[in-house]
């Protein structure tokens, strides 16, 4: 089984790819910019705002899937610059719970809309 996942709750994909994808009791879901859901627009200046919005985009993509932040087995993380990655992480573990999810993190040098992070996740969708 290979499902797509649309919220409206959640930011629209900017170009040919689908929020999440449900297959065989995952949900793998594509990597969040901070986009303002409303808007449309970069939430935030710094890297906890942006992070703040990006930990909420994919919590409301994975509740969509049926899934949640406790239940994400793997993120990746792409920061702009990886002085930030105290911070983010400070923002990041608010929203999970105590068995956090495997994760790789790298700087890269440009993100779309010249954000400062996006983040990607797998997570269970049955036990």
């Amino acid at each position: 089984m290979r499902q797509a996942i649309e919220t409206t709750e959640a930011p629209a994909p900017i170009g040919p790819y689908s929020q999440a994808i449900l297959a065989n009791g995952f949900v793998f879901v594509s990597g969040q910019i901070p986009l303002d859901p409303e808007t449309g627009a970069v939430a935030g200046s710094d890297i906890a705002a942006q992070t703040q919005q990006v930990m909420k985009n994919l919590k409301t993509i994975l509740h969509a899937a049926g899934s949640s932040l406790d239940r994400t087995v793997k993120t990746t993380v792409f920061l702009a610059n990886l002085d930030d990655f105290p911070r983010f992480n400070q923002v990041y573990a608010e929203f999970l719970g105590t068995a956090k999810p495997a994760r790789a993190t790298v700087e890269v040098s440009r993100l779309p809309k010249g954000v400062l992070l996006q983040v990607d996740a797998i997570a269970l969708v049955s036990a």
